[in-house]
């Protein structure tokens, strides 16, 4: 697939499946194991492909890193994150992000992603992005929204995170820009 021109952000998904079950919430992350974020502890997903729409984008790549199977039907939209590389504007990606509870089989390990089921209130911060913490615990708590990540200039940590909730638990028919969010800083 080519790369999208200089200043076009690469659109991506994330799919988060959770379990609630009667030892609390888990949440299934993975491992990644090469390319962008290697290293790090992930959500499975990735690169929205020609002619997919975000859902079926979602449901592939969770099938492709973990083996789960979803129904694209059943995804439950949970935030739209615009994550700005200023010191690498090619690696810059709108990232719609999914929960899903309806899947089946079991988390396999895949060249991308060595999957693990993880407590929802005792996820893996210190070893994922610096910015998950920051939106992954409001989906968690059920807030639906849009944010910007700007990473500073080592592009791992972050310099401004903003954030607009949504007006209903479906997302926006427009994308948010960088204008859209207020300055806090």
């Amino acid at each position: 697939m080519p790369h999208p021109p200089l200043g076009t952000p690469i659109r991506v998904v994330l799919c988060l499946p959770v379990v609630h079950g009667t030892d609390g919430t888990q949440i299934l992350l993975g491992l990644k194991q090469r390319g962008f974020g290697a290293g790090k502890m992930v959500a499975p997903g990735g690169k929205i492909e020609a002619g997919e729409n975000r859902e079926q984008a979602a449901v592939r790549e969770l099938f492709e890193e973990t083996a789960l199977i979803a129904d694209a039907d059943e995804l439950l939209p949970a935030a739209r994150v615009y994550f700005r590389f200023p010191a690498n504007p090619s690696a810059d990606m709108d990232c719609t992000i999914y929960l899903t509870t309806a899947f089946s089989g079991l988390p396999a390990a895949s060249s991308e992603l060595i999957p693990q089921w993880y407590p929802a209130d005792n996820l893996p911060f210190q070893r994922m992005w610096d910015d998950s913490a920051l939106w992954l615990t409001r989906i968690l708590a059920g807030e639906r929204f849009d944010a910007l990540v700007r990473l500073a200039a080592d592009n791992e940590s972050v310099n401004h995170f903003a954030t607009i909730n949504w007006p209903g638990t479906k997302i926006p028919a427009i994308d948010a820009t960088e204008a859209d969010f207020p300055d806090i800083t």
